[in-house]
């Protein structure tokens, strides 16, 4: 969670801790085109500090106005915008929209510090938690999965259908574990930061993962066992093995498949994988375990050079993630 916009609701209860106050704005619905998605935060403090964006900034004042006198006064309400072209074109779109936003004061009768509280806790564990909000009635709750399944997949926060109850969704940031620094990994490891994951690299060969080989990355240089261990795996972490040496992918793949990442890919031909599926079971997995592995890994799209190899692992891991 590197950008501010990420930390939200830490940044909200840091303020009200101190004493300031705290308010938080979230758009919940849009029309048109609007600036920012629906889920988008901003907190202000009591005396007007803000963090984060509901509008690309074309509405932020009239939110900020409106949320310090939430702090002040008590009471959630429900703002509605609409952004003209102008507006909108400032903000790098091309046309203009509106959006509904909810201002929640953090205060014992509105959006309580507790709750506040259980919501950054989650968020800090890498859980994956959504917070639930009735319009209407303004109760409040947290909820995991296995509700939401969908929306925590496609990280689409929301009403649900025919009511008032606004669902906001909070996913661990993505991640993704690249073993064995070969070529491939080179431009898979930066269209994976495109793409929206942090992303290392594990290979105990030094002179393989090198600074110099993989400038600005981060690299591990653990036994990749150890490495994907300590390293923590979960619903948010995609696992790409890209050696196809045994004594370097089997490791980290035994430690994938007891996990519960949501992507598992291994580099080599059909033969290959035969002969790891074969070591597989004698490890004891069976075809459900197996059958988790994308293997030979990627999407076919006829990809012949590492670039485009990497082009196709991309494209294989984030259809896993948004497809199921």
């Amino acid at each position: 969670m590197t950008a501010d916009h990420d930390d939200i609701p830490a940044i909200a209860l840091r303020w009200v801790d101190a004493g300031r106050g705290a308010a938080l704005a979230t758009v919940i619905e849009t029309w048109g085109s609007a600036p920012r998605p629906v889920g988008s935060q901003l907190a202000i403090s009591g005396d007007g500090e803000i963090a984060g964006s509901v509008s690309g900034g074309c509405v932020e004042g009239a939110v900020v106005v409106e949320a310090m006198e939430a702090v002040e006064d008590g009471g959630s309400r429900l703002m509605e915008f609409g952004v003209s072209d102008d507006e909108a074109f400032a903000v790098g779109l091309a046309c203009g929209g509106r959006i509904r936003v909810m201002v929640e004061p953090v205060r014992d009768t509105d959006l309580p510090r507790d709750l506040l509280a259980e919501l950054v806790a989650a968020r800090a564990a890498r859980q994956q938690v959504a917070y639930a909000v009735d319009t209407d009635s303004w109760t409040r709750g947290i909820e995991h999965p296995p509700t939401h399944a969908d929306r925590f997949r496609l990280d689409r926060s929301g009403f649900e259908e025919g009511s008032a109850r606004f669902i906001a969704i909070h996913n661990p940031p993505l991640r993704m574990v690249v073993v064995g620094g070969v070529h491939i990994a080179q431009p898979l490891m930066r269209m994976a930061r495109l793409s929206g994951f942090d992303a290392v690299l594990v290979d105990p060969r030094e002179s393989f993962a090198s600074a110099a080989r993989f400038p600005g990355e981060t690299l591990i240089h653990d036994w990749p066992d150890a490495a994907l261990a300590a390293h923590g795996l979960d619903p948010r972490t995609a696992v790409v093995t890209l050696t196809h040496d045994p004594k370097l992918d089997d490791p980290a793949i035994l430690v994938a498949l007891r996990s519960p990442v949501f992507y598992l890919g291994c580099l080599g031909s059909t033969r290959t994988h035969a002969k790891r599926v074969a070591r597989l079971e004698e490890q004891g997995f069976g075809p459900d375990d197996i059958a988790r592995i994308h293997a030979p890994v990627g999407l076919d799209i006829g990809a012949r050079s590492p670039a485009e190899i990497a082009v196709a692992v991309m494209a294989e891991i984030i259809q896993r993630l948004r497809r199921g």
